[in-house]
């Protein structure tokens, strides 16, 4: 299980740096969404401060992710984002959930794994 958990929290970082990245960048290829209220939505959100912000938080986080560093921040930093990724998707954009549910799936599944950290929060 402690394998699965380190490929998985990789993985995660991995996708992060690179999808975050790629919001100041722009090397992966803009692609038409089916919902053109999805495109107007997003567009928004490029033309304004916040898809940068959310790209240097997923960026950070993914670094964090992948040196092993704060990993119960990280993965608490990463759920409001993550969480809005599943609901952009849900409804707004459902055929391309896919790489969100991941996302939001393995962050759930990290913070399970370090639950015990958080048991003083509550």
């Amino acid at each position: 299980m402690n394998k699965l958990i380190l490929v998985l929290r990789i993985i995660l970082g991995a996708i992060l740096v690179i999808f975050g990245s790629n919001k100041f960048i722009g090397f992966i290829p803009p692609f038409e969404f089916v919902n053109s209220d999805a495109g107007v939505f997003f567009g928004a959100l490029a033309g304004s401060y916040v898809l940068k912000t959310v790209g240097i938080i997923e960026v950070i986080v993914g670094l964090l992710l992948l040196v092993n560093k704060a990993i119960p921040f990280a993965l608490v930093v990463l759920a409001p984002i993550s969480i809005n990724i599943i609901l952009f998707h849900v409804t707004l954009d459902p055929i391309n959930i896919g790489p969100g549910a991941f996302v939001f799936f393995v962050n759930a599944l990290l913070i399970i794994k370090h639950w015990n950290t958080y048991k003083p929060l509550f």
